[in-house]
């Protein structure tokens, strides 16, 4: 697929409701924080952190088949994918989904190139619609927390995404950038799926993609915050400065945007403004844009003053 196929904008998407759930950038602080937490949920009864996560309850079987009731305990209570492959061996007709939860479960665990291969193979296989019925039924509630980009996080319900985001976060982990990408096209317009492959196509140096796909977007939330910085900075790398300038304004102006994206950009401007103020060794040149340096390198102050003001009021707020 080509920049311009796309019918309308990879990251707007119209559907009332969607998998995805609030978006989580993170920091060693914040890692060692979700550690902490997670360990003290588990002494306080909670849900085993290598089980499966799941938003809410273990939903509870009606009238269940032998093989329903196979997978489900293997689903919820496996703590590595060997019993889910057991069980879809057992039940071939389930074999699909048990390969994808198996995946799943190991994608949580940082098992990508096994994750991969589980995935891919889930995707091959068709299930019965028993296992289809049973997948709509139960499964709904199971949440796997996806790296869209480097550092962000989106928490997503099981669904085409949920597995897709998935497998091409396990691809792009063992290197394997060009198929990470094709992954991802299969899916809607979406901000998260959107990032994901964005952040793909920047790393595959395709900036001019980078740039049609993220025509017109507004910083409304950090997916699009993060998605305007990978914009900005392939039009840096396309060398349309005041462009990459404009676009990183548009990235500061939310107040609410998170520090980290904040200081992404805080940082990029800087690095533009360093781009801008490079002349050639001729000193006669040199002299011809001494008043544009200074110019540069004030700006350059206040960006430092301005980063410096903004984590003082993040730590005042409360901020990790």
């Amino acid at each position: 697929m080509s920049a311009g196929d796309a019918a309308q904008p990879i990251y707007r998407d119209t559907r009332d409701l969607t998998p995805f759930g609030h978006t989580h950038l993170k920091t060693p602080v914040r890692e060692l924080a979700d550690g902490v937490g997670g360990l003290i949920h588990g002494v306080l009864g909670g849900r085993d952190a290598a089980l499966i996560s799941v938003d809410g309850d273990v939903p509870r079987l009606k009238r269940p088949s032998k093989a329903a009731k196979a997978v489900h305990a293997a689903i919820f209570t496996s703590r590595e994918p060997e019993r889910l492959i057991t069980v879809g061996r057992a039940y071939p007709g389930w074999a699909g989904l048990c390969s994808l939860m198996a995946g799943l479960l190991e994608y949580k665990h940082g098992g990508y190139l096994r994750a991969s291969e589980l995935l891919q193979r889930g995707l091959s296989i068709r299930n019965d619609d028993d296992a289809n019925r049973y997948a709509a039924t139960y499964l709904m509630r199971v949440v796997t927390r996806v790296e869209v980009a480097e550092r962000i996080e989106v928490p997503v319900l099981f669904s085409e995404e949920s597995v897709f985001l998935a497998l091409s976060h396990s691809l792009r982990e063992t290197g394997q950038l060009e198929a990470a990408l094709q992954t991802v096209y299969r899916l809607p317009p979406s901000l998260p799926s959107a990032l994901a492959r964005c952040f793909l196509a920047f790393s595959l140096e395709r900036d001019k993609e980078v740039v049609v796909w993220t025509e017109g977007l507004l910083n409304s939330d950090d997916l699009s915050a993060a998605l305007l910085l990978l914009r900005a900075r392939s039009l840096r790398r396309l060398g349309a400065r005041t462009r990459a300038q404009e676009t990183l304004k548009e990235v500061l102006r939310r107040r609410k945007t998170d520090v980290v994206l904040r200081n992404d950009a805080l940082t990029d401007r800087t690095l533009l403004l360093l781009d801008n103020g490079r002349k050639s060794l001729n000193p006669r040149d040199w002299l011809r844009g001494r008043p544009a340096e200074l110019e540069t390198f004030e700006v350059i102050r206040k960006d430092i003053e301005e980063r410096r003001l903004w984590e003082q009021e993040w730590k005042q707020n409360g901020g990790d």
